[in-house]
């Protein structure tokens, strides 16, 4: 556990950064949209921030994955296929704390829950800002925003991407190509 801490803890802090850069832009993006008073606009300009995020984990992934290759091939790394996965569990640790105390927070009524609730709503809003325009819709007469399982779930796209992304990277498959792979080069 220390070396995988000591081997990928900066990307996972990359990672996170990139995360908390992506939220700025998706709050922007959702804040512009909803002072337009356009549902339609403040939905596509999320999804687009998600997006965003997701490309940027998926290269920054893939990179990882053909980086470690060469360890696993030359036999100094064992073959981890879940390594991108594991990565980003550890990168998206912060958002499962904080869905955990809005949990708390929604399913026993207290004072000191409703503050650790309201830090923690305070802090998923910093961290899945690309998320904003997406929650503010209602379903079944509520926001999204205001269900506590939710944010159980916005990590796992990010999970799931640097699953397959490092996979792709250990495989050497990409889905997209680079300018300097492109033909005609001399």
């Amino acid at each position: 556990m220390k070396l995988f801490f000591k081997t990928y803890g900066y990307d996972a802090l990359k990672m996170f950064l990139n995360q908390f850069a992506t939220a700025i832009f998706g709050v922007s993006l959702a804040l512009a949209a909803s002072s337009a008073q356009n549902p339609v606009l403040r939905n596509v300009t999320s999804i687009g921030a998600i997006l965003f995020y997701l490309f940027l984990l998926y290269t920054m992934t893939w990179d990882i994955g053909f980086r470690d290759k060469v360890s696993v091939e030359s036999g100094k790394r064992k073959k981890d296929s879940y390594l991108g996965a594991k990565i980003s569990l550890l990168a998206n640790l912060p958002n499962f704390i904080f869905a955990i105390l809005i949990a708390l927070a929604t399913l026993f009524n207290s004072s000191a829950l409703s503050a650790m609730g309201a830090f923690g709503s305070g802090g998923a809003l910093i961290l899945e800002g690309m998320y904003t325009g997406l929650l503010a819709n209602h379903v079944g007469g509520a926001a999204l925003n205001s269900q506590f399982w939710v944010y159980f779930l916005l990590p796992i796209p990010a999970i799931v991407i640097c699953g397959v992304a490092y996979r792709m990277g250990q495989m050497d498959i990409k889905i997209f190509k680079s300018r300097a792979s492109g033909k005609g080069r001399d």
